[in-house]
C-alpha cells in the first residue's frame, strides 16, 4: 500500500491488489490513466489526444478525474457554477499536490475566478477500497453559485459495453436488483425524494463477464443520504464514464467568500467477482466507516413491539411482551410508535415528544425498570424529522414545516416534513431527544422517517435549493451530538423501511432497518440486494408474524432468513403457543452461538434463490476456523434427487466437521469446496443452519 509520485506528474494509488493512476499534463489538465490490476509503474504515461474534428473535441474524449463545465466539453460535467459576473464557465489549472503514505490531494484553481478545487484520495491497508471526495473553496469575496456538485468521476478501462447493476425497488421491495447493459447514451440512477434508497441506490456496480467469483467488477458507493445522482454514459469511442454525487435536480449551492464545501465521499474499488466486492466492503465498513462505539461489538437480539400493539401501547401489555421476550433470550426490548403526545393513530401527535400520561400514568420509567429487571436493555422509537398537523408543535410553529405560502401541503401518511435547515428546528429536535436519553435509561433509538419531501420551500434560506444537502447534514449532526453525549446508546436508521441505508447514514447510525417487508420468502431477495455493498451487521432482520405473503413458511424458516443479519423479533408474542415460544428460544440460542461469525465474517453467496431455487449463504470467520451456512428452499420444482452442495471460503488444507441432515461429516476445505456434500433438498420450506468447525 503506497502513494507513488512519478517525476512526470503521474500519481499511483497502490492498494493491496490494484493500481489507480492519475496524471497531470503540461497544460494542467487532469487525466485518468488506469484503474485495475497492477502494472510496472514506469510504464504509465499520458496519452496525447487531439481534436477529432470541429464536432468531437479532445476535451470530450479525455478520461478525467474532474470535468468542469465549459469550453468545448459537451459531455456530462462534474462541477457547474455561476460567478458574480454571470460567467458560467470554469477553467482550471493545476497548482500542486500533497501526499502521505495513504492520502493524496491534487489542487486546481480557476485561471481568473476565485475558485479552488482539491481532489482527495485515501487508500486503506489490506484492502482495494479508495475513498474519494473534493473540496470546493471560494477564495474571493463575492458569491459562487453551483448548479452541479459531483463527488467523483470514474472512467472504466474497457471499450466494450459494461453491465450496470443497481436496485429498482419500492417500499416493501427495497434492493431488488436490476442489470442493464449500457452500449450507448446515458443510464441514470437517482433519488429525488429526500432520502436515498427506496428505488435506486447511490452506487454503481459495472461488470463484464462476472459472477460471484470471477470477472471484472468496478464499483463505487456514495456516502450521502439525500437526493443523489449516478450518471453512467458510453460514447462513440467506447469510453464508459460514471459521475457520482448529489443530484442536480432542484439543487444549487452558494459559497460565499471564504467558504468551502467538502463533497460527500465516495468509496470505490475493483475486484474479481461480486463476492470479493462484498467482502472487501464489509471489512472496510466495519473497520473504517461505522461509528466507533459499536463497530467491533456484536449487536444484541432485539424485540420490537410494533406488530403486537401498533399505536395502542400501554405499560401493562408492553410489560407482558417484555416478560415473554426475556424468556426467549431477547437482550433488547424496543417500544415502537404510540408512546407520546396524543398518538392514538398516524393522524396526530408527531412532534410532541412527551410521554402520554394516559398510557403511562407513572411515566416511562415504570416500564423501563421492569424491562431492566428482566435482564434486557430498553429502546424506543422516534420520528424526529416529521410533524402531524394535529400536534401541539405544529399549532405553535406552523412555519417549521417545509411549505410554500400559497400552496396546500401534501400530507403523506398524514404528516409533514420539518424544515431541518432551520437552527430552531434543529435545537428543538436535539433538546427533546437529549432530554429523553438523559432522563431515562434508554440504550437504543429507532430513528424513523416515514415520507419523502414535498413543498420544499425554505423561507429561511437565501438559496432555498440548498435544502436537501443542509437537511441531510443537520440529521447527521444531531445524531453525532447525541452519540457523543450518550455513547452507550445505539441509533438505528429507518426511513419507512429501507429508505436510508446508504454509507452516509451508516457512517453516523449503528445499523439500518432493511425493509418493512418482513416476509421470510421476500426477504431472501431483499437481503441479497442489501448485502452487495453494505456491511452485514448493520442489516436488522426481524422474525414476524408475516409468514409468507405468497407462500406460507414456518417459524424456523423465518428465523433461518433473519439470522443472516442482526436478529430481531417482531411478532405478537401473546398469541404464540408454548411450542412457538420454544422454537423462538431455540433459534435465539443458536444465533447467539453464531452471530459473531455472521456479523463480522466473510460472506459467500454460494447458491442464489432466484437462479438455483436454493439459497446457500455462508459466513466464514477471519481465521477460517469456523463458518455457518444457511441452506433454504421455499419449495423446489420437479423431483430433486441428491445434489452436491459445496461450501466456500474455507482453508483448503484444514479439516472441518459439520452436521447436515442429521449426518456428521469430517472433510477438508478443499473437498467441501470442490466436491461438497450430497443433500436431498425438498419440502415446502426446507431450512437448515449448518455450523462448520475446524477439527
Amino acid at each position: 500500500m503506497n502513494i507513488i509520485k512519478q517525476d512526470n506528474n503521474i500519481f499511483i494509488l497502490e492498494t493491496e491488489n490494484t493500481h489507480y493512476v492519475i496524471g497531470i499534463d503540461e497544460i494542467g489538465y487532469n487525466h485518468h490513466i488506469h484503474w485495475g490490476k497492477k502494472c510496472n509503474p514506469a510504464d504509465y504515461y499520458i496519452n496525447d489526444i487531439g481534436d477529432e474534428n470541429s464536432n468531437h473535441t479532445m476535451l470530450d474524449e479525455y478520461r478525467q478525474e474532474l470535468t468542469p463545465f465549459g469550453q468545448t466539453m459537451y459531455r456530462d460535467c462534474d462541477i457547474k457554477a455561476e460567478f458574480d459576473d454571470k460567467c458560467r464557465e470554469i477553467n482550471l489549472e493545476y497548482i500542486g499536490s500533497s501526499s502521505t503514505k495513504d492520502t493524496l490531494s491534487l489542487t486546481f484553481a480557476d485561471k481568473y475566478y476565485p475558485l479552488e478545487i482539491t481532489l482527495h484520495y485515501q487508500i486503506f491497508e489490506g484492502l482495494d477500497i479508495i475513498k474519494r471526495y473534493s473540496t470546493l473553496k471560494n477564495t474571493g469575496t463575492g458569491k459562487i453559485c453551483f448548479e452541479r456538485i459531483s463527488s467523483a468521476q470514474f472512467n472504466l478501462p474497457s471499450v466494450k459495453p459494461y453491465t450496470f447493476r443497481n436496485t429498482n425497488g419500492a417500499w416493501g421491495g427495497e434492493f431488488i436488483e436490476s442489470n442493464n447493459i449500457l452500449d450507448g447514451g446515458y443510464t441514470i440512477f437517482e433519488s429525488r425524494r429526500g432520502a436515498s434508497n427506496h428505488n435506486n441506490s447511490p452506487y454503481f456496480i459495472a461488470y463484464q463477464n462476472a459472477d460471484e467469483n470471477t470477472g471484472d467488477v468496478y464499483f463505487a458507493s456514495l456516502a450521502y443520504s439525500g437526493n443523489f445522482k449516478v450518471s453512467c454514459s458510453r460514447d462513440l469511442y467506447g469510453v464508459t464514464r460514471v459521475v457520482v454525487g448529489m443530484n442536480d435536480f432542484d439543487f444549487s449551492h452558494t459559497l460565499n467568500g471564504g467558504e468551502s464545501l467538502d463533497t460527500p465521499p465516495v468509496y470505490c474499488g475493483y475486484t474479481q467477482g461480486f463476492g470479493d466486492m462484498t467482502r472487501q466492503m464489509n471489512r472496510f465498513c466495519v473497520n473504517h466507516l461505522l461509528p466507533k462505539q459499536f463497530n467491533n461489538e456484536t449487536l444484541p437480539v432485539l424485540y420490537n413491539s410494533w406488530e403486537a400493539t401498533e399505536f395502542a401501547v400501554n405499560v401493562k401489555q408492553q410489560t407482558e411482551l417484555a416478560r415473554l421476550a426475556a424468556k426467549m433470550g431477547v437482550e433488547l426490548f424496543v417500544m415502537d410508535d404510540g408512546w407520546f403526545g396524543q398518538r392514538k393513530n398516524d393522524r396526530a401527535g408527531l412532534g410532541d415528544w412527551y410521554v402520554n400520561k394516559e398510557k403511562f400514568p407513572n411515566g416511562l420509567d415504570e416500564l423501563i425498570n421492569a424491562v431492566n429487571e428482566l435482564g434486557m436493555d430498553f429502546g424506543i422509537w422516534v420520528e424526529p424529522e416529521m410533524v402531524n398537523a394535529d400536534s401541539d408543535l405544529f399549532r405553535a410553529h406552523p412555519d417549521w414545516a417545509y411549505h410554500y405560502p400559497n400552496r396546500k401541503a401534501c400530507e403523506l401518511r398524514n404528516q409533514l416534513v420539518l424544515n431541518m435547515t432551520r437552527e430552531d428546528v434543529q435545537d428543538y429536535i436535539f433538546n427533546v431527544l437529549d432530554d429523553l436519553l438523559s432522563n431515562h435509561n434508554i440504550k437504543y433509538v429507532k430513528w424513523d422517517m416515514n415520507r419523502p419531501f414535498s413543498e420544499t420551500g425554505a423561507e429561511n434560506l437565501e438559496n432555498p435549493k440548498m435544502y436537501s444537502y443542509l437537511h441531510t447534514m443537520a440529521v447527521y449532526s444531531i445524531v453525532d451530538k447525541l452519540k457523543e453525549l450518550h455513547p452507550d446508546v445505539a441509533i438505528e436508521s429507518c426511513a419507512s423501511g429501507g429508505g436510508r441505508c446508504d454509507l452516509g447514514a451508516l457512517s453516523h447510525y449503528d445499523q439500518a432497518w432493511t425493509s418493512d417487508n418482513t416476509d421470510g420468502i421476500d426477504r431472501m431477495t431483499i437481503q441479497k440486494g442489501y448485502s452487495l455493498l453494505r456491511p452485514t451487521k448493520t442489516m436488522r432482520a426481524w422474525v414476524t408474524d408475516i409468514a409468507g405473503i405468497n407462500k406460507p413458511c414456518s417459524l424456523d424458516f423465518r428465523f433461518a432468513v433473519a439470522m443472516q443479519g442482526s436478529l430481531g423479533i417482531g411478532g405478537d408474542l401473546t398469541k404464540y403457543s408454548v411450542e412457538d415460544l420454544e422454537i423462538c428460544k431455540k433459534n435465539i440460542e443458536i444465533y447467539k452461538q453464531i452471530r459473531d461469525i455472521v456479523q463480522f465474517g466473510d460472506l459467500y453467496r454460494v447458491l442464489d434463490i432466484e437462479k438455483d431455487e436454493v439459497l446457500l449463504n455462508q459466513y466464514v470467520s477471519e481465521d477460517k476456523s469456523k463458518a455457518v451456512a444457511f441452506l433454504l428452499a421455499n419449495g423446489t420444482r420437479f423431483y430433486k434427487k441428491r445434489i452436491p452442495v459445496c461450501f466456500k471460503g474455507l482453508d483448503d488444507n484444514k479439516q472441518y466437521k459439520l452436521t447436515v441432515q442429521n449426518k456428521t461429516y469430517e472433510k477438508s476445505g478443499a473437498y467441501l469446496a470442490a466436491i461438497g456434500i450430497p443433500l436431498h433438498i425438498r419440502g415446502v420450506d426446507y431450512n437448515e443452519v449448518i455450523q462448520i468447525e475446524e477439527v
